[in-house]
Parts: C-alpha cells; sequence; structure tokens
C-alpha cells in the first residue's frame, strides 16, 4: 500500500502548484469577499467556504493559493477517510484504497480539490461522516455518533445540500433493522444534537436576515416547464457522465445494480447506508428538472457512497477508469494554469472563467482616470468580486443590489460623485436608471485572450445616488 500513498502526496503538491499559479475565478473572488465580511451566513450559502478562506489567507496572504489552500489538503484527507472507510464498509481494504482513486479520478474532485467553492469543505465534511460511520458499523462504540453529528453539521454549515446526509441517516436509523436498536439509547439522538448547534448560527442569521438564504435555495423550485424537461435530464445525465467520466459512471450504474441484488439475497446495513446516500437525492435532482436545468456540480453529494458501489462492479476495469480519469484531469489542469492548448474558446472552460480578468481591470481603471471617476462599479456579485480582487488598492470597488444588503460591508455615500459602471453584455440588457441619479455609455470594453474574446462589456459613466443599503464598497487585497 506504500504506492497509493505516494502517488496521493505527489498528487497533493501538484494540485497546491495548479491552485497557486491558476488565476481566481469570479465565483472564488465572491467568496474571498465574503472571508472578508465574516457572517454566521450569506444569501447563497451557509459560510464554512469563508471560514477556509480565512484560514488560508491568514496563513498565506491575500494569493490564489491562499485562497484555495485547504482545497489540495482536505481532498488528501479526505481520500485517507474514504479508503478507511470503504475497507470497513465493503470489507475489503483494497477496494477501499480504489474507492478513494475512482474519486480523485472524477474531473468532480480533480476540479473542487484546485479551487476553493462550497463543494469543497461539504465534500470533505460529508465523507469523513461516512467514515465515522463506518466506525460504528465496524462495531465502535455509540460515542461515534457525535463524531458522525459534528462532521454532518459541519457539511451543514458548508451547504445546505448536506441535508440529505441527515435525511439519509435518519432513514436508514428506521429502516435498517440491525442498527434500528441504535435508537433506543441515547447516542444518535444527542449527535443529532450536536449537528443542529453547530448549524444554529446559519439559522439564526437567516431569521435575522428574513430567512433569505434558505428562500434563495428553496425558490429554486419554480414553475414547471415540462417541454423542457427531456432536455434538462439529457443534460444533466451527460454533464455527470462528462464530470464522473465515462467508466466510472458505468461502474457506478452496475455497482449500484449489484448492491441491491445484494441486499435482496442477504441483508447488509453496509450496502444499505451506502445505496441510501446514493439515491435519496436523485428524486429530488430529477424533480428539478421539471422547472430549470441541475448545475453539473450539484449530485457531487453521491459521489463518495457511488464510487464505494462502483468496487463492486468489474474489477478489471478499475485501473483503466482511473488512468482515463486522470488523463482528462491533467489537460484541464495544464489549460488552466496555461492556456496554450488548441481548444474551441466555446469549449474551454477556462475561458470563461480566467481569461482577461487582470487586463479589463487595467482598462477599467485608465477609463476611470481619464472620466475623473471616483469609483467602480458592477451589479454582478462574481463581476464586482473579481474587479475588487485584480483593481489597483486606490480604485474603489462598489458591488450594487439587494444581496449586498445582506452583508456587513461599508456603505459608501456617493451621491454625487461619479463613477465607472460594468455589466456584461451576454448576462444583461442596457442599464435600467435605477440607482444612479445619471448615466451616459462609454466605448464597450472587452475580456480577452490571445486576441480572443471572452466576454463583451457595456460601459457606463455614472453618477452615484443618496446613500443605499444595497451599495457597498467591496473589500480589497
Amino acid at each position: 500500500m506504500i504506492f497509493p500513498v505516494v502517488a496521493l502526496l505527489a498528487l497533493t503538491v501538484l494540485r497546491l502548484v495548479v491552485a497557486a499559479f491558476t488565476p481566481l475565478s469570479p465565483d472564488e473572488a465572491y467568496y474571498w469577499v465574503w472571508s472578508r465580511a465574516l457572517a454566521g451566513g450569506y444569501y447563497d450559502h451557509p459560510p464554512m467556504v469563508a471560514l477556509w478562506i480565512r484560514a488560508g489567507t491568514f496563513l498565506l496572504g491575500d494569493t490564489a493559493l491562499g485562497v484555495r489552500l485547504f482545497a489540495p489538503l482536505s481532498a488528501a484527507l479526505a481520500s485517507v477517510a474514504l479508503a478507511w472507510a470503504g475497507a470497513v464498509l465493503t470489507g475489503d481494504r483494497a477496494r477501499g484504497v480504489m474507492a478513494a482513486i475512482l474519486l480523485n479520478a472524477t474531473l468532480a474532485l480533480g476540479i473542487s480539490a484546485i479551487s476553493m467553492t462550497p463543494d469543497t469543505p461539504l465534500l470533505f465534511f460529508w465523507i469523513l461522516s461516512l467514515a465515522a460511520l463506518g466506525r460504528i458499523l465496524a462495531g465502535g462504540h455509540g460515542a461515534w455518533f457525535l463524531v458522525v453529528g459534528l462532521c454532518a453539521g459541519l457539511a451543514l454549515a458548508s451547504k445546505y445540500s448536506a441535508g440529505f446526509l441527515g435525511l439519509a441517516i435518519a432513514l436508514w436509523l428506521l429502516m435498517d433493522s440491525s442498527v434500528r436498536p441504535w435508537l433506543r439509547g441515547p447516542w444518535p439522538w444527542i449527535g443529532g444534537v450536536v449537528a443542529a448547534l453547530i448549524f444554529l448560527p446559519v439559522i439564526v442569521w437567516n431569521v435575522q436576515h428574513d430567512w433569505v438564504g434558505f428562500i434563495k435555495q428553496g425558490g429554486r423550485i419554480g414553475s414547471l416547464h415540462l417541454d423542457r424537461a427531456a432536455f434538462y435530464v439529457v443534460e444533466l445525465l451527460a454533464g455527470q457522465i462528462g464530470i464522473v467520466t465515462p467508466i466510472i459512471f458505468i461502474l457506478v450504474c452496475a455497482g449500484i445494480v449489484l448492491a441491491v441484488r445484494h441486499i435482496q439475497r442477504e441483508h447488509d446495513p453496509c450496502m444499505s447506508l451506502l445505496l441510501l446516500l446514493t439515491l435519496l437525492p436523485l428524486p429530488v435532482l430529477l424533480q428539478h428538472t421539471l422547472t430549470d436545468r441541475v448545475q453539473a456540480n450539484w449530485p457531487v453529494i453521491i459521489y463518495p457512497s457511488a464510487v464505494l458501489l462502483a468496487t463492486m462492479a468489474w474489477p478489471r476495469l478499475h485501473r483503466p477508469a482511473a488512468w482515463l480519469g486522470f488523463a482528462l484531469i491533467v489537460p484541464i489542469y495544464w489549460q488552466a494554469m496555461w492556456p496554450v492548448l488548441p481548444i474551441p474558446p466555446k469549449l474551454d472552460p477556462s475561458m470563461k472563467r480566467f481569461a482577461g480578468w487582470a487586463a479589463l481591470a487595467t482598462s477599467l481603471e485608465t477609463t476611470r482616470r481619464a472620466e475623473g471617476a471616483t469609483f467602480i462599479a458592477a451589479d454582478n456579485y462574481a463581476l464586482a468580486a473579481i474587479l475588487a480582487w485584480h483593481l489597483p488598492s486606490e480604485s474603489r470597488v462598489t458591488g450594487t443590489g439587494l444581496r449586498w444588503a445582506t452583508f456587513s460591508l461599508p456603505h459608501p455615500d456617493l451621491n454625487g460623485q461619479s463613477g465607472i459602471f460594468l455589466r456584461s453584455k451576454r448576462l444583461s440588457e442596457r442599464l435600467p436608471p435605477a440607482p444612479w441619479a445619471a448615466s451616459t455609455e462609454l466605448p464597450a470594453m472587452r475580456r480577452e485572450r490571445a486576441g480572443v474574446t471572452a466576454e463583451e462589456y457595456r460601459v457606463y459613466r455614472v453618477i452615484g445616488p443618496a446613500p443605499d443599503p444595497s451599495l457597498v464598497t467591496l473589500p480589497r487585497p
């Protein structure tokens, strides 16, 4: 087992290098803003990603690696935890190690391990919860439910979708006769209280902000679009085949079938737990396709248990599946750091996420000075955040929009001051009057790489309004 350990260490070093040399994406810059305004919750998600970024930048400063430091490290620790959990839950140490290898070979973990989003801590604490449950199934003391509750609470403080973890555990304890006796003792109940206490600050924050976080996520269930549902289902399926990689996806499907057959033949609490963790979120995801598309990263919570099931199927395909996954990840890493591969711009995610931000910020600063403006503003949260990351410190960056009213950030008095406002042509039409006292359109700008346009923007000279709670001054590196 020495080779897997050495390989994991080498992979972690590679991921640290990629994390250090890849520019921040707009979403990561937005989460970095969170880390400079710590709170019990945010408009979009619970606060764990902000805490991780704050810890990383405390150690390494406001750098790309500082923001992402705990992504490669947590992926390595989670891999060890999954291998251990797999050894217990499948009864085979080699299968546990292979499950960890397969998870690392998915594009989902490959990308999550070099970027910092709420999915990063979510996956980490989800896998630790699975490992603690494995310890209980291996004959551990009931106090291990406290660890389960701790990890489940931290997962829920990372992303609301961790609620499926608590639901799966509760159903497992209720439905599986071999583990139901635990409910007669105190430990599962105390574990649930621990999870609730950890999540309590998120609830309090939502109470203080009119439940905006819960409404934002619950509000994803919109009006039915049955005419698009088939397309969204196909898109979801294709996205998962791509992000899990094709062979691993086939192994997962086969593993689910084999696990169901295994349970039909003989009772196995380990298999019933893994099946619940894998299958429980799927009906909700499929229901969402009736209203809107499912983002490719949303099913990430099923991957740890899914790869454990995948190890049950066709062992001869395990190594080819891993090699294919890593073969796909390496060029993605390369393109993120040094975008020289001949990939069409529309098929190159690095073009949309990373290309041309520094040059765009330089052009905006030049325009600001030429116009005698005192601030630069944007109403798209991610655009405002990435500008705050790249613009020189003497430029004031203003975020506009109702979501900013929930942040503990300074509200500037821009009354009568002139500023430069940026808005993507792709995402929106021309600038509406509010909240600006006046506006004048200036020549458009482009964000590009090697002469290829990544995005075009409308630029305006605006006059600031009276103090407005939806206007905030963003922090700077």
